[in-house]
């Protein structure tokens, strides 16, 4: 298996540094982006330097932008109400808890900023494919380069967008798709309107969908072809595409790789165990900080050695912590009480070490999707739904459920998966509420940059902002 290395000085040639053209796409240097792939070990080195981008380990270059803190934290927080609340000085979060963002947010642009220049990474490597001679590794390099891509539109188009659903043809304004390599100064300058909701979600289907046939099924440390179904069944999922959702989380899972640990915590205490489908490889030299981002940094308030680790930001509500069963080792052994302030305050223990791996898509999730798709069709694919939320509910040690409803399924899969960067999404799929807020509502969508806006007068910003 292969270890993740970060490629930093290759990562700055291909651009992943930000800039203030346009949408961030021009690269610093004065070197070419286009002669700086010339080789498929230069391509595989800028793939392996884009995932120290994803979790914000790009030695300087980003911090905790993408899965390192705010593609799970910000859908935390956009539906905080009866979950979380949001105790740290940082007004950019607290602007996102509250629903009060303004297009200056800068949880907003670093976002936006990072995510574009995973997605110019992609693209470069895609231009650059000439250069590899194997037919084996340039097909695998494809499918990679269009996983990374694909999933950056799909965490794109579901923060600053109305979601899916919002119209009849989903022809709400989406993200501008940028889908060739921006590699010098008059590609920088280009300017780009948005696309609609529906096209950016083509591009995302079209991108996994290859990914699933291109990509090796195993790709050591690396996404693999499962990670791009995990995926493509999340997109489907988030569409209210039962069937196709159900048919990619069931290839997951037959697949016979991964089963579920025999402990709640075991998947948040170990790397690459065998419940986790895709997750981001972090050390010591190699993670989104200890001191102002991370998602340790700001999910926890441990004792350690008389000083707390971890801000201790985001506080758990005790409803939400009372709503597992007393006996769930969820509850038990993934909430604590921390140290920060007085009284009874609860924290979530999935993220408790400043050097852990981060599991992006794990088992669980997809044995939830399968029961949940299987009830809604009425079919029995791969599992009785009965079965899949069973097999979650007995690792945790709560009873099994019989004859399962849509809303025990719904209700496991919160349980389960809170503080992943599912809630807000998984709120608008089912058009649900948080607070007072409907699934459609735009506060609940954050605000296009406003440099970006500054920039680029073909960009039309978000309702409220």
């Amino acid at each position: 298996m292969k270890k993740i290395i970060i490629s930093v000085s290759l990562a700055m040639v291909m651009g992943i540094t930000a800039c203030d053209n346009k949408l961030d796409l021009e690269p610093r240097q004065s070197v070419d982006a286009a002669t700086a792939l010339s080789t498929a070990q230069d391509i595989e080195s800028a793939l392996i330097g884009t995932y120290g981008v994803l979790t914000g380990t790009g030695g300087g270059l980003a911090d905790g932008e993408l899965y390192g803190t705010n593609l799970n934290l910000v859908p935390e927080l956009l539906a905080s109400d009866n979950s979380v609340s949001w105790r740290g000085t940082f007004a950019s979060y607290r602007e996102v808890t509250n629903r009060q963002m303004l297009a200056t947010n800068v949880e907003a642009q670093r976002t936006w900023i990072t995510a574009y220049q995973v997605i110019n990474v992609a693209n470069n490597i895609l231009e650059s494919l000439d250069k590899v001679t194997d037919a084996d590794q340039k097909t695998a390099f494809e499918g990679e380069a269009r996983f990374l891509r694909g999933i950056m539109y799909f965490e794109l188009v579901r923060l600053f967008a109305l979601p899916w659903g919002a119209t009849a043809a989903n022809d709400q304004l989406g993200v501008p798709l940028v889908l060739r390599a921006t590699t010098g100064q008059e590609q920088a300058a280009e300017t780009r309107a948005r696309n609609t909701v529906a096209q950016v979600y083509t591009q995302v289907l079209d991108d996994l969908t290859k990914a699933t046939t291109l990509m090796p099924e195993d790709n050591g440390l690396r996404a693999s072809k499962f990670a791009a179904l995990a995926f493509l069944s999340r997109v489907y999922l988030q569409q209210s595409d039962y069937a196709k959702a159900l048919a990619a989380a069931n290839e997951v899972i037959e697949s016979g790789n991964y089963q579920l640990n025999a402990n709640v915590t075991t998947v948040f205490r170990n790397r690459n165990t065998a419940e986790s489908i895709f997750e981001i490889q972090e050390n010591t030299q190699n993670n989104p900080g200890t001191t102002n981002d991370g998602l340790t940094t700001l999910y926890a308030s441990i004792p350690a050695g008389g000083a707390a680790v971890g801000r201790g930001d985001v506080q758990v509500l005790n409803s939400f912590v009372e709503s597992y069963d007393s006996t769930d080792a969820r509850r038990t052994d993934l909430y604590y009480i921390g140290v920060k302030g007085a009284g009874t305050r609860y924290y979530t223990g999935k993220w408790a070490d400043f050097y852990a791996n981060i599991p992006v898509i794990r088992l669980s999730e997809m044995l939830l999707t399968r029961a949940e798709c299987n009830l809604r069709l009425s079919t029995t694919t791969g599992a009785t739904p009965a079965e899949d939320l069973n097999a979650v509910r007995e690792r945790a040690g709560v009873a099994p459920i019989a004859a399962p409803t849509l809303a025990q399924v719904l209700k496991e899969r919160q349980l389960e998966l809170a503080f992943e960067g599912l809630r807000i999404h998984d709120i608008k799929r089912t058009k649900g509420k948080t607070g007072d807020l409907n699934w459609n509502d735009p506060k609940l969508v954050m605000p296009i940059p406003k440099r970006e806006i500054d920039a680029n007068s073909l960009l039309v910003q978000n309702p409220g902002y």
